[in-house]
């Protein structure tokens, strides 16, 4: 796997940005270009690691869950971004089990469309129609959005990747075997 590359000198031309001047702005702006090229790819990579220290009480830890979850998308010809997606839909466990959907959508927004940033964002209220009649809440969240554009592919997302992907014995692709579409849709953000 490739790594990073190091970071440029450190710009101190100025202490508040009030006082930068255009030119620094343009430094600046060049080297956020080469930090999503060269950086925050590898960055994701590593934090999806993480999710390899998580059980969090299911049969497999949250990489292989994740894993599985991205291998059945690409099985089913998903695109470069609902792979990928499908692949970070839980990253955001790392840092927060109840609002890992907010926090994954967040990472995804400037890379994906805004169908796949609604679907990762809400699709704990589409895996709810599974338990959470267990855990004191409805199992028909998924039902407040049925009208959106993005209902289709949540459903997708949930039903047919996320949903059957905890089983510690399905033979994974592994995770540098997603490096390139990893790279290709982190390193191009769609705004800023």
């Amino acid at each position: 796997m490739a790594t990073h590359a190091p970071e440029a000198p450190v710009n101190r031309s100025f202490t508040r940005m009030q006082d930068g001047k255009p030119e620094h702005w343009i430094e600046i702006g060049k080297q956020h270009q080469e930090h999503y090229k060269t950086s925050a790819p590898y960055r994701i990579i590593e934090h999806l690691r993480d999710l390899g220290e998580l059980t969090l009480g299911f049969g497999c830890d949250q990489l292989h869950h994740s894993l599985m979850t991205a291998t059945l998308a690409r099985r089913d010809e998903a695109s470069d971004e609902e792979i990928v997606a499908a692949l970070c839909h839980d990253i955001g466990k790392t840092m927060s089990v109840p609002n890992h959907g907010a926090i994954a959508a967040e990472l995804l927004k400037p890379y994906v469309s805004d169908d796949l940033y609604h679907t990762i964002k809400w699709h704990q209220d589409f895996q709810g129609a599974y338990y959470y009649n267990y855990m004191g809440k409805p199992t028909t969240l998924r039902e407040d959005h049925k009208d959106e554009s993005w209902y289709p592919l949540a459903c997708k997302l949930v039903d047919d990747w996320d949903a059957p992907a905890f089983d510690p014995d399905f033979e994974v692709d592994s995770l540098e075997s997603f490096e390139p579409e990893i790279v290709r849709v982190f390193s191009t953000p769609k705004m800023m």
